[in-house]
């Protein structure tokens, strides 16, 4: 006997709350879990765990322009999204991320929320002024990751290849130095991400589903660590080699070659900004797979070569950078975060920064999950099952990363890369619910940047 429709509605939206409320439960463990350890004298190295805050309830000038950009995109983006000119969708969408963004920055604000955020001493632009020399500071950078050499490098320069650091470097000298084009510089590239996955969306699932998952994207609690952190920046790079793939792969764009070799381009960009985002081969792999074509990766290669071959002929040294950030991690903060804590603490952060709307799309994502791949493989995929196995693969890098012990905190920041590719999830909740999802996403981002110093 077949189960009714509305039976099986009212089931599957029962299903999409208890999933919510096991991610509030995994949040809650965290935070006590977290605390206990903390007050135990045992290290964590964040204040409020799990995320790196500091508890201070405030308002800013951020925050009228928060609630409204929230309260526009509840009650007028699904609509919207569903009318728009498929053209305008994208910049549409990313001008609306960049609202969301820079309200949120500013309820810190505009010092503490964008211009300053970049200038402390673990920060990129401590050390700009060491880069007078970039093909000296190429060769020499090796030189200064581990803590006990001379002149090491402020963290967050020393974890990452120089690329990201030459970034703040090339603006500097450009004449956009200093913490607020930083800032600015991160808030908005960082923005276009949401643009770029709605390209890829509408490439491999189609432009119902890419319009559907467009507010999820736009309203997503990750924004708080967009703006401003240089990850911002990172996500976007990131995010458009897989959309420029996906264009090529689906030869949906009038230069399909020419897609495909940009793509290669920025994921060779992307790996040296930083290394755990080499893992972003797993959603670029799974482009090619739900397209079911190796057509474009040969162009693929050949661009992924040529920010490699720059940076090796400079003097740098990828692999022993890597070789040596490793043991930098473990020098620091790295090596006294409990691994027992953070690999399932990790997934906590990822809940806040996703929202409880991508859990319950993700729930559905894993029923749907077999049904997508016998699609995939009987040749006939369906565009729901080509977002779910796009998000799943995104998913299972994130998983990759977060087993490798490499991310112990911080990664509602570090893994915003693939966080992106979890939100358009939120498109395959019912249309009826959609209103409610997007007020409890804008709910978590508002209340995490309200009580909370987030720090980015």
């Amino acid at each position: 006997m077949k189960t009714p429709t509305g039976t099986a509605d009212r089931t599957g939206r029962r299903r999409d709350l208890l999933a919510a409320a096991a991610g509030v439960l995994l949040v809650t463990a965290a935070v006590l879990v977290g605390r206990s350890i903390r007050n135990a004298d045992r290290i964590l190295s964040v204040h409020w765990p799990p995320l790196l805050a500091s508890w201070h309830p405030h308002a800013g000038p951020g925050t009228p322009a928060a609630l409204a950009v929230a309260a526009a995109v509840v009650a007028y983006g699904p609509p919207l999204a569903d009318r728009i000119r498929p053209r305008a969708l994208p910049p549409a969408a990313w001008a609306a991320s960049l609202a969301w963004i820079f309200s949120l920055a500013l309820i810190d604000g505009w010092g503490p929320g964008v211009a300053e955020r970049l200038t402390t001493r673990n920060e990129y632009l401590s050390a700009v002024n060491r880069f007078q020399d970039i093909g000296a500071a190429l060769r020499g950078f090796d030189q200064h990751i581990l803590l006990g050499s001379p002149d090491n490098w402020p963290t967050h320069v020393a974890g990452h290849p120089p690329g990201a650091t030459l970034t703040f470097v090339l603006l500097d000298h450009i004449g956009l130095g200093g913490g607020a084009w930083a800032g600015t510089w991160c808030i908005v590239v960082g923005g276009s991400a949401v643009p770029a996955a709605l390209i890829a969306l509408r490439a491999l699932a189609g432009e119902r589903l890419a319009r559907r998952a467009a507010p999820f994207l736009v309203l997503a609690p990750v924004a708080v660590w967009a703006g401003t952190s240089a990850d911002a920046y990172f996500t976007a790079v990131a995010a458009w080699s897989v959309a420029l793939l996906a264009v090529a792969a689906t030869r949906s764009g009038r230069l399909p070659r020419l897609a495909a070799l940009g793509s290669g381009l920025l994921y060779g960009l992307t790996c040296y900004l930083s290394y755990g985002l080499t893992l972003i081969a797993v959603p670029l792999l799974a482009v090619l797979v739900l397209s079911r074509t190796a057509r474009p990766l040969p162009l693929v290669l050949l661009g992924a070569l040529v920010v490699p071959a720059v940076f090796t002929l400079a003097g740098y040294d990828w692999w022993e950078g890597y070789r040596l950030l490793v043991e930098r991690y473990h020098q620091g903060a790295g090596g006294l975060r409990p691994y027992s804590y953070w690999v399932w603490a990790n997934l906590a952060c990822t809940t806040i920064a996703a929202g409880l709307a991508t859990v319950a799309g993700l729930r559905r994502a894993l029923a749907g999950a077999p049904a997508a791949v016998r699609a995939l493989r009987g040749g006939a995929p369906c565009p729901a099952g080509q977002l779910i196995l796009l998000a799943l693969a995104a998913l299972a890098a994130l998983l990759a990363a977060d087993l490798s012990g490499l991310s112990k905190a911080e990664t509602e920041r570090i893994w915003q890369p693939f966080i992106l590719w979890l939100l358009p999830l939120g498109a395959l909740l019912p249309t009826a619910t959609r209103r409610g999802w997007l007020t409890a996403q804008a709910v978590v981002a508002l209340l995490v940047n309200h009580l909370l110093w987030t720090g980015w």
